[in-house]
């Protein structure tokens, strides 16, 4: 009883504490305030005070349980009644010093006795000061305004918080020329996003951070021969009580306001540059934040209001022609388009061709020095783009009846918006836009017929209707394995490139160079009319390749990813079947590390682990960016492709299985390669788990240059249950391959990556890590922590695959050459 006793008082200690403490607004050199409720005591960690005053702003830490940052704010009391004691907690953060670095549980604010205020982590780490050593600073006070001063002897302030705005302005702030508010990336990251407001002596300016910062407002200088000084929030007295106007300053010192509308002032009231790039005037005495640019900007005039190559048209979006809706925006819960038919710089530009799109409008216009090209023509402004691989739309404003204009190229494209009463006027200039966009010719002529086939007539749909009468006649004829395709393949959304039969064999040669055999067919090198070279895929026979005909199609043709190797188009031409991929011109992996050609150079231990990244984004991708959970099923190095740069993305999705988000498993046929297959899958349950078995061995054929299943080797055929023995021994440093003397001079790399593969493998599939969790393992953005079993609980079905593989090989792929 004693003993609880103590625990209930220890518990509650904090509480009492804090029902005792008496807050102070100002604090003297010589001071340590730790991060944790012993020093700071609180009842709730989210915020812990340090000093505070009368007004209610206060300075302290704060987490949003991302980490912890030190933060001046708005403070509110709150009562826990079930502790029967009160508590300070942040409403509103106004000033945030560490915004792009957090710290920990304990770290400390010291207020050294030179004067100095020094941020640092838990383990010591500096993080953030004012670099006010030997300034003859002896105090700290929290200011009524929200302003926190360090103060020197004479009372003189020596550096102040308003001098350093983050993305808030309160009432009596000044952003002097060459400061800038910086917009968080999210209302739950405070880091620095995209967006920042720039004070300069022409005004007022908001930019895009992008490759080049996009400007997308601009206040104009209204003084006469003036420059502007400073822009501020600040108070006017009227007939109404004390008001709240955001207003320019000249050096002349006349003021006039940015916007036209002024608020009731508060001890609350504040301007905030939001995540979205609005410029908002927060009160608590309103119902919703006021924008103070709405006189001058609606929604679409926003950068990000329609996502990348989205039209904004009054406050709808939708996407440029040869675009579709992004899969990531949408998972996101935001608008942005990718393009149908991505265009690469191996495209000869005589097999592009500009669509043209009259009236839409980029908001970077308002910055006339972002032009390309300035008092050109429009034929210029387009065959700057085709000349320019990266470019992919040409945006041109008309000025005038002189058909000159200035020409944009941006990159990234954001935004654009669609004006549908036409050319716009600006006092006495008539202005019209244009934007081109860049489209190979193929894939211009496969775009129209679809738009002919979404616009046919009733007349058309019925003729369409009597077609697939006589062909369902005609298929009850032939091999039922084909019945119902062209049925499947009209239905199916976002399908890419159709070609015929005969394009594909003229593409081909007739077929003539092979670069090698599948499981269901042959794989053979080809030239589209574009002059881009493609690999193409032949499917044959019916049964279980029209299954993975229709998978690949189904799959990868809605997905984009650069560590996923592309669906260029299909062709379902009466019994042929066949996929068109981009050409990887290094091949499939399997030929790098395990037969290399005496002429190939090895791959070096930098490129190894470069490979097994690109594997783990592309699974992080398939499993938890998508819509639908995508299994792959059938991760092993001949699906592994390399690009021109040894880029590995991942290909063959015959065997991919979908798993909707709110389904844990899923049961199905067993399905895979010998070695490469999860223990759970001979009971033919799966998970998005089995890809992180398959991956798991994958990496350990990477850095030992061996396969799983060698019947070369004389000790074991199979390589896993050596492997898990070295890791259980710590002596996965004697695995890595001793036939490259690049791999042996990185060996304790190698060897901790290895370690991330032993969790992968683990038997019981729950053990096993999500692929965003390696992938962030790999890029050292956290650290290896798992309670590994080294034991193959399953020592049956390692005897299987061996047994398998000695035999005949479920999917056996030979494709190591280029393709």
């Amino acid at each position: 009883m004693a003993i609880l006793q103590l625990l209930i008082i220890l518990w509650s200690l904090p509480y009492f504490l804090e029902a005792q403490i008496q807050y102070s607004h100002t604090a003297l050199v010589s001071t340590t305030w730790t991060n944790n409720n012993l020093s700071l005591p609180s009842i709730s960690s989210a915020s812990r005070i340090i000093l505070l005053n009368e007004n209610g702003f206060a300075c302290g830490f704060y987490t949003d349980y991302g980490g912890f940052f030190f933060a001046i704010g708005i403070a509110e009391a709150w009562t826990d009644w079930t502790a029967g004691n009160g508590s300070w907690h942040f409403s509103h953060l106004t000033w945030v010093a560490n915004r792009n670095m957090s710290v920990s549980e304990n770290a400390t604010l010291q207020f050294l006795p030179e004067g100095n205020l020094v941020l640092r982590d838990a383990d010591g780490t500096l993080v953030w000061s004012t670099n006010t050593s030997n300034m003859s600073v002896v105090g700290m006070k929290m200011m009524e305004t929200g302003n926190l001063v360090l103060y020197n002897r004479n009372n003189k302030t020596v550096w102040q918080s308003f001098d350093y705005a983050t993305d808030t302005l309160l009432p009596g702030q000044k952003l002097v020329v060459g400061q800038k508010l910086v917009a968080s990336v999210s209302i739950g990251n405070r880091s620095e996003g995209s967006f920042f407001l720039s004070a300069t002596s022409a005004g007022l300016s908001a930019f895009y951070q992008a490759n080049v910062p996009q400007m997308y407002y601009k206040s104009f200088n209204t003084f006469d021969y003036s420059e502007i000084k400073s822009i501020q929030l600040d108070y006017t007295v009227s007939d109404n009580g004390t008001l709240c106007q955001f207003i320019m300053s000249a050096s002349t010192g006349y003021v006039k306001p940015l916007s036209r509308s002024s608020y009731r002032c508060s001890q609350t009231s504040f301007i905030k540059y939001d995540p979205d790039g609005h410029l908002r005037f927060y009160d608590d005495t309103l119902d919703q934040p006021a924008d103070l640019l709405a006189d001058e900007m609606d929604e679409c005039d926003y950068p990000t209001s329609c996502g990348t190559y989205g039209i904004c048209s009054n406050g709808k979006c939708s996407c440029l022609s040869g675009f579709a809706r992004d899969n990531d925006s949408m998972a996101q819960g935001k608008y942005g388009c990718v393009e149908i038919n991505p265009i690469t710089c191996e495209v000869p530009q005589r097999s592009l061709s500009l669509l043209t799109l009259e009236d839409v409008y980029y908001f970077n216009y308002i910055d006339p020095d972002a032009a390309a090209l300035k008092e050109t023509d429009m034929k210029s402004c387009q065959e700057a783009c085709l000349k320019n691989c990266s470019c992919k739309i040409a945006l041109f404003l008309q000025t005038g009846a002189f058909l000159r204009g200035n020409c944009f190229l941006p990159s990234p494209v954001l935004s654009l918006t669609r004006d549908a009463e036409g050319p716009f006027t600006n006092y006495i200039q008539v202005y019209k836009s244009y934007a081109f966009i860049k489209v190979s010719n193929h894939g211009k002529i496969g775009r129209v017929s679809r738009q002919i086939i979404a616009g046919s007539t009733t007349g058309i749909i019925v003729l369409v209707g009597l077609v697939v009468g006589l062909w369902i006649v005609l298929l009850r004829k032939r091999k039922n394995g084909a019945e119902g395709m062209e049925d499947f393949l009209n239905q199916l959304p976002g399908m890419p490139s159709r070609f015929t039969y005969e394009e594909l064999k003229a593409a081909t040669g007739d077929f003539h160079k092979k670069l090698g055999k599948g499981g269901f067919g042959s794989v053979f090198e080809g030239n589209l009319e574009t002059g881009e070279k493609i690999a193409v895929k032949c499917l044959e026979g019916l049964g279980q390749g029209k299954k993975e005909f229709l998978a690949e199609i189904k799959t990868i043709g809605s997905i984009h990813h650069v560590n996923l190797v592309r669906l260029i188009g299909f062709c379902a031409d009466k019994f042929n079947r066949l996929l068109v991929y981009e050409f990887m011109c290094n091949g499939s992996l399997d030929s790098w590390i395990f037969h290399k050609e005496p002429q190939q150079p090895s791959l070096d231990w930098e490129g190894r682990r470069r490979i097994i990244l690109d594997i783990a984004k592309g699974l992080a991708y398939l499993h938890e960016e998508c819509r639908q959970r995508i299994v792959h099923l059938d991760i092993k190095p001949q699906n592994i492709l390399l690009d021109v740069k040894l880029h590995a993305k991942i290909s063959d999705f015959g065997l991919s299985k979908l798993i909707e988000k709110d389904q844990r498993q899923v049961v199905t046929t067993m399905r895979g390669t010998p070695g490469y297959l999860a223990p759970e899958m001979f009971s033919s349950v799966i998970t998005e788990k089995a890809d992180v078995y398959s991956f798991g061995v994958v990496v350990v054929e990477v850095v030992c240059g061996r396969k799983i299943l060698d019947r070369s080797q004389p000790e074991c055929k199979h390589l896993l249950p050596i492997f898990m023995k070295a890791a259980q021994e710590g002596q996965l440093i004697d695995m890595v391959d001793n036939n490259n003397e690049d791999m042996q001079l990185h060996r304790s790399e190698a060897a901790e990556t290895m370690k991330v593969a032993t969790w992968c493998l683990q038997s019981d599939y729950t053990r096993r890590p999500s692929m965003s969790t390696v992938v962030k393992i790999l890029e050292g953005k956290t650290d290896f922590q798992a309670d590994l079993d080294f034991c193959l609980e399953n020592p049956t079905a390692i005897r299987k695959e061996a047994e398998l593989g000695t035999t005949t090989t479920l999917l056996p792929s030979l494709l190591s050459g280029a393709r």
